[in-house]
């Protein structure tokens, strides 16, 4: 059974507005660096990443990791999955996690391990959406679009069941 759209959290402009914002920040805080790679979490954050580094007026590379947590389910099963991993080589690099949503925290976690036991010179994470009430464990996300609550959503990138993703704002769903 399909959910049903019940209201727009975040429109289209006002989420332009936020990655305008944050692109900025990113600028700041990476102009002296020469090596960047933003890594984008596949496939929720695949939208917001190609209207961010868009912004992002700096040297950088892009590659993707593909994990899996959640299956078609709405709740995390806690089990993580790489699915695809980098083609490049991080080592000494500056690496920019973007993700679309950070719910538990947990596969944020696991994938911030696995990098830095890669050996990068630094590691952030950007997401465009944050559930901090769901969190289950400590993680520091150091660019945060919006805090949002504990509500199932979709649009701009984020599905359920791999429908809803072309939507250009951010919407509620029924529960």
């Amino acid at each position: 059974m399909d959910k049903k759209i019940d209201g727009v959290l975040l429109s289209e402009e006002v989420i332009e507005k936020k990655v305008i914002e944050l692109a900025q920040q990113i600028k700041a805080d990476y102009r002296q660096e020469d090596d960047l790679l933003v890594v984008g979490v596949l496939k929720g954050a695949n939208i917001f990443m190609g209207d961010l580094i868009r912004k992002i007026d700096l040297p950088l590379e892009i590659d993707f990791m593909a994990v899996s947590s959640y299956g078609a389910s709405t709740e995390s099963s806690g089990v993580v999955r790489i699915l695809k991993d980098l083609d490049a080589d991080i080592k000494g690099r500056h690496v920019l996690i973007i993700e679309d949503i950070v719910d538990t925290g947990l596969t944020l976690q696991y994938l911030t391990d696995i990098l830095k036991r890669r050996k990068v010179d630094s590691l952030r994470i950007c997401t465009l959406l944050d559930k901090p009430s769901r969190r289950k464990c400590d993680l520091h996300i150091d660019y945060v679009g919006f805090e949002i609550p504990d509500r199932f959503i979709v649009g701009y990138g984020i599905d359920y069941a791999e429908k809803y993703r072309n939507l250009p704002y951010i919407a509620t769903v029924e529960e």
